[in-house]
């Protein structure tokens, strides 16, 4: 159920279609209890972040734009890649030290690192920003790594699919993007 929800989620989310959160949310439940019971315990503590991120990502796709209109893809800006580079970075720290010192996780640092980066790209991905795509591309080359070396070869196996729906949700979020022309003051005002 996991393997169906989660290829369901993304290609949803490419797709720019706003079931992607609720499919996404019974994704979370699923892989919550697959990872828990694998020890990858900040992967599985990420599902619950999920539930909470796609809940604001639910409202932000349909309210979260300009006058709570529809939200539109953006690309990210300088500030804030520094920003949500320093983020992730200080994450995989804090999660690292805690599943090292608090657990009996087999691979702190990759499920840290992980887990760090998919936080950033699911706030991404609910705040409609381009990059996220990269982001998630990222991820699930480690995540492929970290899946097969705990033997989670389905689950390896869905990341790899992943990868190519990511392919494709940059390419259609880039065409949306490119396809929204700017309105310029001088064309606003010139409305009938």
């Amino acid at each position: 159920m996991g393997f169906v929800t989660g290829a369901l989620c993304v290609w949803l989310g490419a797709k720019e279609n706003i079931w992607t959160w609720p499919i996404g949310i019974a994704n979370n439940l699923f892989f919550l209890v697959l990872f828990w019971q694998s020890k990858l315990y900040a992967d599985a503590s990420l599902q619950v972040f999920y539930i909470v991120i796609s809940v604001y990502g639910w409202w932000s796709w349909l309210r979260g734009g300009e006058h709570r209109s529809e939200l539109k893809v953006r690309k990210t800006n300088a500030s804030e890649v520094a920003i949500l580079a320093a983020i992730t970075a200080l994450s995989t720290v804090a999660i690292y030290a805690l599943l090292r010192s608090h657990t009996d996780s087999t691979v702190p640092f990759g499920d840290g690192l992980t887990t760090a980066m998919s936080l950033t790209a699911q706030y991404m991905m609910s705040r409609k920003i381009l990059e996220n795509w990269s982001l998630w591309i990222a991820a699930d080359v480690i995540y492929i790594g970290l899946y097969s070396y705990k033997h989670l070869y389905l689950t390896a196996f869905l990341y790899l699919v992943f990868i190519a729906m990511c392919i494709v949700g940059y390419i259609r979020w880039s065409k949306t993007m490119e396809s929204v022309a700017p309105v310029s003051p001088e064309t606003e005002s010139a409305a009938p």
